[in-house]
């Protein structure tokens, strides 16, 4: 617990101005309090984690506690109140799993898989699933030997989308790779999905040496991807934080948008991230990123949180221009020869993907 403790002791100076002083503030932001909270019991040495209530008990515990600590709770989006009401609420059931992903065909433990995709999705993107098994992320040995495996992880349609579970029961058992927790599928709360992606793969897939976070309707050039993984040195794999990397970004304060943060939830920049449309961690940082997790708050936007938490754990995100997250200029997304020398462009339809990834193994293609 006490290295747990050090990691987070980080994190004082980037998020939490008031840390010097004796007392934040009461009229401060409520993430920044939360944080700052959590700082001071742990400058006590005392143990900040607290003992969370069952899953549907701990949401209804939250919202008499936030009518009281945040003033302006009311006004917020639907979505942001039921988000702010669950930040502290992390165990949610999981209802469809594969605890035998990350077992060797021999049926023994521990054979490293070298790359696993894990992939944002949601139960009714059927077909942008189907276009990543039948390309990008499809699982095998590639031509060097390396592992790859790809997990889909989703939450639960809410009360007003079709029911998918047996469709989806039947796609799990048919392809093993649905992943699936019971919370309501929201923006809000991919934040909430790395979170448990992470403590699946530190039981069942212990060993990766890779993963690939992203969200489904990107394309990855697989095998330039693995080339740049053999490429690296230790040092540099053990650390690796790598992708699209945003460095001088603050909350947006419009309503409007489905990225505003309001000014009494959150004050302060954001550290240098990697954009979650697609990033790659090194395995050896599955334990401490969760571990820090822990301690710092969730924040609505997943990609600037699991920035948050390297930072916190003294890592730096690592640019990489192979990944186009928003995209490269329209003359150039049909254009094959550019694919090829990337590693990631952000969107593309199922139909795009399909026909990308042909156009880049086509013996005839000439760059």
């Amino acid at each position: 617990m006490h290295s747990h403790w050090l990691l987070v002791l980080l994190s004082a100076q980037v998020y939490c101005k008031y840390t010097t002083s004796k007392a934040i503030p009461p009229n401060a932001a409520y993430w920044n309090r939360l944080l700052y909270s959590t700082l001071v019991k742990l400058d006590k040495g005392e143990n900040p984690l607290r003992q969370g209530s069952d899953w549907p008990r701990c949401m209804e515990t939250n919202q008499e506690l936030l009518r009281t600590n945040l003033h302006d709770f009311n006004s917020y989006p639907n979505l942001f109140q039921e988000f702010v009401q669950g930040m502290g609420c992390r165990t949610p059931p999981v209802l469809i799993n594969q605890p035998k992903k990350c077992v060797s065909g021999s049926g023994v433990e521990g054979n490293p898989i070298s790359l696993l995709f894990a992939i944002k999705s949601t139960p009714g993107h059927f077909e942008q699933r189907q276009a990543v098994r039948e390309t990008w992320g499809r699982e095998g040995l590639n031509s060097s030997g390396l592992s790859v495996h790809t997990v889909f992880l989703m939450g639960s349609p809410r009360v007003d989308d079709p029911d998918l579970s047996q469709l989806l029961s039947y796609e799990a058992s048919l392809f093993k790779d649905i992943l699936q927790w019971d919370f309501n599928e929201s923006f809000l709360n991919l934040t909430l999905k790395m979170y448990v992606f992470l403590q699946w793969s530190l039981k069942y897939c212990p060993h990766v040496t890779f993963v690939f976070s992203g969200d489904d309707d990107v394309f990855v050039n697989t095998p330039l991807l693995l080339s740049f993984l053999q490429s690296l040195d230790s040092s540099k794999a053990s650390t690796l934080y790598s992708g699209d990397v945003i460095k001088t970004a603050s909350p947006i304060r419009n309503p409007q948008s489905k990225y505003n943060i309001p000014l009494s939830f959150y004050d302060g920049p954001y550290p240098a991230y990697v954009g979650g449309g697609g990033f790659l961690i090194s395995g050896a940082l599955l334990k401490p990123l969760y571990s820090v997790s822990h301690f710092i708050p969730f924040y609505p936007i997943d990609d600037v949180y699991t920035g948050m938490c390297f930072k916190a754990l003294g890592v730096s995100p690592k640019a990489h221009t192979g990944f186009h997250t928003f995209d490269i200029k329209e003359g150039d997304r049909e254009n094959l020869c550019v694919h090829k020398g990337l590693i990631l462009t952000h969107k593309r339809s199922p139909q795009q993907t399909k026909k990308l990834w042909r156009g880049i193994h086509s013996p005839f293609l000439t760059c």
